[in-house]
């Protein structure tokens, strides 16, 4: 009995000692990606910081990469992991929405969108107010907000720089903390402040209606950071919806006592030599993961990003010391790929799969299946083609603003236009569609945005060169603004004067690109650079464009809204008029020599 007792003993004793090998092992098996979190660093707050920017509605998967309801199972993993070493916060650096064939499954069913429900499953500390959450006006941001629901606390939408109180829903909603300048998150007894920051160039590439946008972006963000740190809060990070890393670039040696900056707006690609990318990114890669410059201190700060479309998440994993100084970056620190294929696949989030992106999908497919017409010829909308050459694509939709402002011109008793301008920044599918069956996804991916056909009343023939100038100024930028036309022939030369407008569309520099415009019935009303003198011009056009839009010097001319959002303009022009066929003769490849080049 007693040598049983002692086997029994030693039994035990082995097994205590093969459990503590086994522990010892994987403690050592966890201290090379984790040795930041060891006891040498202890005294150390270990913050991690998962960002990611302009989800712009793509809420399905393309091919193997993307998909909301996997960006949401990464996210959530990656939260949890965060958490086991220290503390971790969660932002959106803007472009939370965006028009297009997916958020109009939102706009059909209504509040709350399907994109605030899909970011209400992720643990977002903060969202920026980017431009595209503008686009649909003000009402329909509300109604976004609105619907992101996550208890206990919903996370505020942020920007410093935008005045809300022309617009009741926003500003009651700012009033209840749900839209904020900044905001701050306590994590383990240490308080996190985050300040964001919208683009000044708001109210020329959006719709903010009443919302006034302070350009001094710089002074505001660092008052607000100022008053932080009045408030004790000693870790500051700034969050902003810039248009591209490079602004950000040129904010942060303005701004004092900034920790880390997360940029929006550029789709800017940031990864390292050993980053595992989606096939094809090799060569979008922008730079490094971080990227670092100094503030108005002298001290380095790291500035992190990613590409949009939930097919990244950033994690930049960072260590303070007590007072609140950046002491080092964490190796672990990159940008993650959502991906459904080996080596890295991504679960699912099955709420989001079934409660969600189910409902997206059977409305796309009620969309790909209404084929409202067929054309014999492939339709150039790439981008850098549709925002510097005529295209016959640009031409079918110019076409369409034509058609569409002459039909109902009667009905709202005004004259029917004359000619028409679509710009390029407003036809988003960069693509060719190849001919065949078109359908009324198609002309949602064309036109994707909430902006309605729109007359524009006698403007002067002085000025309709200003708007021609503006439409030409910038084509050796890929710019939105550029032109495509109905209605007009005209000659251009890129060696002339580009036109410079100040801040309220008035003409600094005058343009000297636009060398001839021929009305399709034979009328000169450009002749040599020089305008000839005549009745004014009656455009055809979008609301966007009529209210300054792109920076086009409308400047308050009189114009019509007519009701009918530019997609159901294109989609009843070819039901309609054109009786189902976009003929070849009519849209031949490569237009027909609406715009030409001197």
């Amino acid at each position: 009995m007693k040598d049983e007792t002692m086997a029994m003993a030693k039994a035990r004793t082995w097994q205590l000692a093969l459990a503590l090998l086994a522990l010892t092992m994987m403690v050592a098996l966890l201290a090379p990606s984790e040795a930041e979190a060891r006891p040498e660093n202890q005294r150390l707050f270990r913050l991690t910081l998962l960002h990611f920017n302009d989800g712009e509605s793509e809420l399905l998967a393309a091919d193997e990469f993307g998909g909301v309801d996997r960006f949401v199972k990464l996210a959530r993993q990656q939260h949890r992991s965060a958490a086991r070493f220290g503390a971790d916060i969660m932002v959106s650096s803007g472009d939370n929405f965006l028009a297009g064939p997916d958020f109009s499954a939102s706009l059909a069913a209504g509040p709350p969108f399907y994109d605030s429900q899909a970011l209400s499953q992720l643990p977002v500390d903060a969202f920026i107010l980017g431009n595209h959450d503008f686009d649909f006006g003000p009402d329909v941001l509300a109604d976004f907000i609105e619907g992101v629901d996550r208890k206990p606390t919903n996370p505020p939408f942020l920007s410093a720089n935008l005045d809300l109180s022309g617009e009741p829903r926003l500003a009651a909603l700012e009033e209840q903390g749900r839209i904020a300048p900044s905001t701050v998150v306590t994590r383990w007894g240490r308080q996190i402040g985050i300040v964001g920051a919208t683009t000044p160039d708001l109210p020329a590439i959006s719709s903010p209606r009443n919302v006034v946008v302070d350009d001094d972006v710089a002074g505001i963000v660092q008052a607000e950071i100022d008053a932080l740190t009045a408030d004790g809060v000693d870790i500051i990070i700034v969050v902003s919806h810039l248009q591209g890393i490079n602004a950000d670039l040129e904010l942060l040696p303005q701004l004092s006592g900034v920790d880390l900056m997360v940029a929006g707006g550029g789709d800017e690609l940031l990864a390292n030599d050993d980053t595992l990318l989606i096939p094809g990114d090799e060569e979008d890669v922008f730079a490094s993961y971080p990227i670092y410059a100094d503030n108005a201190d002298g001290v380095e700060v790291p500035i992190v990003t990613t590409s949009g479309q939930y097919r990244y998440l950033g994690k930049l994993v960072t260590f303070f010391d007590a007072d609140g100084n950046l002491v080092k970056i964490g190796p672990a620190s990159d940008i993650t790929r959502v991906s459904s294929i080996a080596p890295d696949v991504t679960g699912r989030n099955l709420y989001v799969t079934r409660r969600i992106l189910k409902k997206v999908e059977a409305h796309l497919e009620d969309l790909a299946t209404n084929v409202i017409g067929t054309s014999q010829v492939d339709l150039n909308g790439v981008r850098g083609d549709i925002r510097t050459v005529e295209t016959n694509q640009g031409n079918l939709i110019a076409d369409s603003l034509l058609w569409q402002g002459t039909e109902l011109a009667a009905e709202f008793g005004i004259d029917p236009p004359d000619i028409s301008l679509a710009n390029g920044g407003g036809i988003r599918n960069d693509s060719v569609l190849p001919s065949g069956p078109v359908t009324e996804l198609d002309t949602f991916d064309m036109l994707p945005f909430p902006n309605f056909v729109t007359v524009v009343h006698a403007v002067p023939r002085d000025q309709v060169k200003e708007i021609l100038e503006n439409a030409v100024s910038r084509i050796e930028d890929v710019n939105g603004r550029y032109a495509q036309v109905g209605g007009f022939t005209m000659e251009i030369d890129l060696d002339g004067t580009a036109q410079e407008l100040d801040e309220d569309g008035n003409v600094v520099v005058a343009g000297s690109r636009v060398r001839t415009m021929t009305l399709d019935d034979g009328t000169p009303i450009i002749v040599e650079g020089a305008v000839v003198a005549g009745d004014g011009i009656d455009i055809a056009t979008v609301d966007f464009l009529a209210r300054g839009g792109d920076e086009y010097p409308y400047r308050d001319a009189a114009f019509t809204t007519l009701g009918v959002s530019y997609q159901q303009g294109l989609a009843s022009y070819i039901s309609g008029p054109l009786a189902g066929v976009i003929s070849s003769a009519d849209y031949p490849e490569g237009g027909e020599g609406r715009v030409t080049r001197q």
